[in-house]
């Protein structure tokens, strides 16, 4: 919602308190919200960004974004070129060195798993991203990203964000929760708690 129905003001007051009650987790993506008319995508990033620069809580917070949706004219995908423009900009936007979860926002059936994760494996060896994760992934495509990543010593995803909710859960709860289960992830069906409940 930030830069789209949430301004940059309250939003500020937002994070404030989000932090303030305990929650830690702010998720975004570089695409957020291309949707406006007039928008080219980044400003949910770039208000983050400010408010982290001005309220001093970096440390105190994780910071998720995503890379690969159209962003116009700045392209799409999770070709290695896009994916090391894209972690650029992002880094730009939200004022920081490091991205504490980097995920590929779709799966890019036109670029090799193995180009994606050796991109993203390169991010975490020179510091800009400290953990990778998928969202909106397929069980099958999920299975062969982790398949690839132990055969040719790549990161791996290590977190995923699917659709689920109240109305959407048969695909998480049937195909998608086993793989995260043989994985060793920590898997929940809590769709929103606060540390430590």
């Amino acid at each position: 919602m930030l830069g789209w129905t949430v301004d940059e003001a309250t939003g500020f007051r937002i994070l404030d308190a989000f932090v303030s009650a305990g929650f830690n987790l702010i998720d975004t993506a570089d695409t957020y919200s291309i949707w406006v008319p007039g928008h080219r995508g980044g400003k949910s990033e770039t208000i983050i960004g400010k408010w982290l620069r001005e309220s001093g809580r970096r440390h105190e917070v994780v910071i998720a974004t995503k890379v690969g949706m159209d962003m116009g004219p700045a392209g799409k995908g999770l070709s290695a070129k896009h994916i090391t423009r894209s972690v650029d900009a992002s880094l730009g936007r939200l004022q920081t060195d490091y991205i504490d979860l980097y995920q590929a926002h779709a799966d890019d059936p036109e670029t090799s798993l193995e180009e994606t994760l050796r991109a993203f494996s390169s991010l975490i060896e020179v510091g800009k991203v400290r953990a990778i994760g998928a969202s909106n992934y397929d069980a099958e495509r999920l299975l062969d990203a982790l398949r690839v990543s132990a055969e040719d010593g790549f990161s791996r995803y290590e977190a995923l964000q699917p659709l689920y909710n109240l109305t959407d859960r048969q695909n998480y709860e049937r195909t998608l929760e086993p793989v995260c289960r043989k994985s060793g992830w920590a898997c929940s069906r809590t769709l929103l708690s606060r540390p430590g409940s």
